[in-house]
């Protein structure tokens, strides 16, 4: 449902901030991508979502090109930044509604979603209240329910885990179950390598833009017997992760 085929990004200044990245999270599947600062993360996850045009190689989210047919693709999955602060002038109901319009969900489904979700997120109270005024983890929640108010197959998460306090955190991980659960595809990055062994049936590990490992933990570990997803990034990286 998610495929990366040979992406590469080489910057203006020569510099290739991936190099030949390639891999599948299928139906099903919960794949945690892992890395240290600077290491791709970010720059891949901006290729399949169609932020970023590769120097070469390509996307593909369900069936669709990211590049040849970027509506349908953009239409099939959800995206969660890295950075929650948008458009921070409007409501956060204002800002579900503007997303919804975008994604041509109809008055009723969408009210019934944005009730659900601000429900389990604690948001409820707060949506006619302007998001500049909420704090960084208020607006990261609402980052995460507009992302996945068209109820699309695939997630494409950028660290986010980031700001939620543990409730909202919990609720995440119970949905990025059910949601696979259901037949659909999760990828989300994350430093917090805990959350990858609770969470993953696969992890990816990257460093310096190359996929150096992946596979499930009882694969990673083979290889490396009696160590934790902790050791072995260490061992792979050489830099350790929170």
């Amino acid at each position: 449902m998610i495929e990366a085929r040979n992406l590469t990004m080489v910057y203006g200044n020569g510099k290739k901030a991936t190099d030949d990245v390639s891999f599948t999270v299928k139906a099903g599947e919960i794949v945690g991508f892992a890395g240290p600062n600077g290491a791709g993360k970010t720059t891949v996850i901006k290729m399949l979502t169609g932020i970023l045009k590769p120097t070469s190689g390509t996307a593909v989210i369900n069936g669709f090109d990211i590049n040849k047919d970027p509506i349908k693709a953009k239409m099939s999955f959800a995206y969660i930044a890295d950075n929650p602060d948008i458009l921070i002038q409007l409501t956060g109901l204002e800002y579900l509604n503007f997303i919804a319009d975008m994604y041509e969900i109809p008055e009723d489904a969408r009210k019934d979603k944005i009730e659900e979700l601000s429900e389990r997120f604690g948001m409820k109270d707060v949506l006619n209240t302007q998001m500049r005024e909420y704090s960084h983890g208020m607006r990261q929640k609402l980052m995460v329910i507009s992302a996945l108010i068209h109820n699309p197959p695939a997630w494409i998460l950028d660290e986010p885990m980031t700001g939620l306090d543990p409730s909202a955190a919990f609720e995440l991980k119970q949905m990025m179950r059910e949601h696979a659960k259901a037949g659909n595809a999760v990828l989300f990055s994350t430093h917090v390598l805990e959350v990858a062994e609770q969470l993953c049936d696969r992890i990816l590990i990257i460093n310096n833009g190359k996929i150096l490992k992946e596979g499930t933990l009882d694969f990673l570990t083979l290889d490396n017997p009696g160590m934790s997803l902790e050791e072995i990034f260490v061992k792979l990286t050489g830099k350790a992760e929170s």
